[in-house]
């Protein structure tokens, strides 16, 4: 659904590109500097005709960025991916102005005279204006994604529009995610390949936070900490779809792991939700942070998992918010003291049925 959404966003923004690109062409040719329009231009056909292409192009070339180069080359330098599309264009662009070449020079010269005027066609600047104004879309929009992934989800909109430059409280659910046994896992395999096996589990892991609309705050070594608002409109048990879905990817992916790095990535998690102020914090280096009590009584429950030998806990106080599923069994596990923190926490256990 993700991905689906960025390829939409992504073909709606180059339909209404196009059509600016048409004003413009119309402003420049009816300027005084201009000779003037030819007998054949007409504006409506004009702009159906960008903004069709426009859409279709954003349809291939987003979903060209966003299901193939942003998925297989997601683990490279970003100069790699911005590579690859530059070059695929390029190919693609002149394809395609060679395909129409030929099409214009049949259509309004004949078969008789179509070397010379398709030659006269291809050299047309017009094929090169649109080729550099498409290639600077195409490589805006693959450093936008980037973008969106270095900062999160969205999280980089927020940052141009200000959002939280002035700090404000908002209501949400933490998940704090931690890796079981990984000290004896970096003792077993070593810095670089430790290095290497955490920044594939972080990766494999990634794919369900998403899908189930989760933010990823922060990595903390080997901890990630994830985030979801609060909504009064329901789906605020995504959180638990999305534990779920991790424990169910990486249990799918233990021979890859098993082979490779001799060792299953198993992990334990914290459920809590609760007010907190967010803001932006730093100047060289300017960053999005929470700041509550809900944080630490959130690590807290965490750290519960490994006393009560189980994978995940969360607070009850979150769980009599959200909806009951008929796939999940909630087991209490009791009303507990958090380090740090006076009020006890009753805390309960999750399985699917």
């Amino acid at each position: 659904m993700i991905k689906f959404k960025k390829l939409f966003t992504i073909a709606t923004v180059w339909t209404v590109i196009g059509l600016i690109i048409t004003a413009y062409d119309y402003l420049v040719i009816a300027s005084m500097s201009s000779a003037g329009f030819s007998a054949e231009y007409d504006l409506k056909s004009s702009l159906l005709l960008n903004g069709s292409v426009g859409f279709a192009a954003g349809l291939i070339g987003g979903g060209f960025l966003v299901y193939f180069v942003n998925e297989r080359y997601r683990e490279g330098p970003y100069w790699t991916s911005l590579a690859l599309v530059m070059a695929s264009f390029v190919v693609v662009s002149g394809s395609l102005v060679l395909v129409v070449s030929v099409f214009e020079a049949r259509h309004f010269i004949g078969w008789e005279g179509l070397h010379g005027g398709f030659l006269d066609l291809l050299s047309d600047t017009a094929h090169l204006k649109n080729a550099t104004v498409w290639l600077i879309v195409l490589v805006l929009t693959q450093v936008t994604l980037q973008v969106n992934d270095k900062f999160g989800q969205n999280n980089w909109i927020n940052f141009l529009l200000g959002k939280y430059h002035r700090a404000k409280e908002e209501t949400r659910i933490f998940m704090f995610v931690d890796l079981n046994s990984s000290t004896a896992i970096a003792e077993k395999l070593g810095n670089e390949r430790y290095h290497q096996f955490l920044k594939e589990y972080f990766t494999d892991i990634t794919a369900p936070i998403v899908d189930h609309r989760g933010e990823i705050y922060q990595y903390v070594g080997d901890e990630v900490i994830i985030s979801w608002m609060l909504s009064q409109k329901g789906g605020n048990e995504d959180c638990l779809k999305c534990y779920f879905a991790m424990s169910d990817l990486i249990a799918g992916l233990s021979d890859k792991y098993r082979l490779k790095y001799g060792v299953v990535p198993e992990f334990k998690v914290g459920l809590h939700f609760g007010k907190v102020t967010v803001g932006e914090i730093g100047v060289i280096k300017r960053e999005l942070t929470f700041s509550g009590d809900v944080l630490n009584t959130t690590s807290r429950i965490q750290g519960k998992c490994k006393e009560h030998q189980v994978r995940i806990l969360a607070s009850d106080e979150l769980l009599a918010i959200l909806p009951n599923d008929e796939f999940y069994q909630r087991i209490p596990i009791g009303t507990v003291e958090l380090r740090g923190r006076e009020a006890r926490v009753d805390i309960s256990t999750l399985a699917i049925f």
